[in-house]
């Protein structure tokens, strides 16, 4: 990358910065989780790879800038892993998972004492996917207390907002209509939370899924033009092949 960034390197790669790089970030992150997704085990390896370019793009930037180099994140990670896990590393202890996880955040906590303070949620990025976003933020705010105390309750929640969309739709203006399904997928997500699923991840392969299943109806039936009744039935073929 230092090469290809130097006097005589390549000209797209020095024309390169930080904000024009980060799209390219985001859509390796992406395809890695599609090899992931379809377990292409040869494609991963390749995605992990082009991810990693990425981290060195911004790594030999800062470098040029003599901000930091890639041995600084190297270094850092490193020494994260071994300061956050004293269960492994010091004389800790932590016998679940959930035990890890507390600690976790403990020792995060600890190490922005003395930092500027800023909002509990102001950490979590604003231009995540929306999914993600809701996730982390419902989980900061529960880490103090502010949580239903058991998924029944969750699922209270959502009956109550499915009953609030339900009388929006019966003349509401659009935007408050936007504003229910909204509610109504944020609980889904704390729904997610209780029931220790990632949403993000639940979502991905039910468009997997219904991408198969689709795939199978398009193949068989004649689109546009075929009847509800014809695509239903080879929606249900359809599920026969499902993994």
């Amino acid at each position: 990358m230092a090469r290809l960034r130097a006097p005589g390197g390549c000209p797209w790669d020095r024309e390169q910065n930080f904000d024009t790089i980060k799209p390219y970030l985001l859509e390796e992150t992406y395809e890695v989780l599609d090899a992931i997704d379809r377990r292409d085990w040869p494609g991963l390896a390749e995605e992990l790879g082009d991810l990693m370019l990425e981290a060195v793009f911004f790594a030999q930037m800062a470098a040029e800038e003599n901000k930091f180099g890639i041995d600084d994140s190297l270094d850092a990670v490193v020494e994260k892993l071994i300061r956050r896990h004293p269960h492994v590393f010091g004389d800790g202890t932590a016998k679940t998972s959930d035990d890890v996880k507390r600690r976790w955040d403990e020792i995060k906590a600890d190490e922005k004492k003395g930092k500027p303070q800023q909002g509990r949620l102001e950490s979590v990025p604003r231009n995540m996917p929306a999914l993600v976003e809701a996730q982390q933020i419902t989980s900061k705010a529960a880490a103090v207390g502010f949580d239903w105390e058991t998924p029944e309750q969750v699922l209270e929640k959502l009956d109550e907002e499915l009953e609030e969309l339900a009388r929006a739709r019966q003349g509401a203006p659009q935007p408050e209509i936007e504003g229910e399904i909204g509610d109504l997928l944020f609980v889904l997500v704390n729904l997610a939370r209780f029931l220790k699923v990632d949403p993000e991840q639940a979502l991905r392969k039910t468009n997997a899924k219904f991408r198969k299943r689709f795939g199978y109806v398009e193949s068989k039936a004649k689109l546009p033009g075929a009847g509800i009744q014809e695509l239903e039935a080879l929606w249900q073929e359809s599920k026969a092949f499902d993994d």
